[in-house]
């Protein structure tokens, strides 16, 4: 919590799925938390470990009716850039 995606990306385990969420801070200092979910799978994850947490996100994503899900498969992509460009800020 309370860390930014570049941060966040660092601590992400490059063989291990994880959901991970984080902060945004807009250019006027305003910190948001926008809901979205980050499903990180990165290539090289055992398979079971793949099909557990794959399994998982579809159910929470349902029950959660979250309308904001994005897949990463490389920890690097996960940057400030990639989520502002993911949730449309400057759009």
């Amino acid at each position: 919590q309370g860390i930014s995606p570049d941060e966040l990306k660092d601590e992400l385990p490059e063989r291990q799925p994880r959901y991970p969420s984080c902060a945004y801070q807009h250019e006027d200092g305003r910190v948001s938390y926008p809901l979205c979910f980050i499903f990180s799978s990165p290539v090289g994850c055992k398979p079971e470990q793949q099909m557990m947490y794959a399994g998982s996100k579809n159910k929470l994503v349902q029950t959660a009716e979250l309308t904001k899900v994005f897949e990463i498969r490389n920890t690097e992509d996960l940057t400030e850039e990639w989520l502002r460009e993911k949730l449309g800020f400057f759009h």
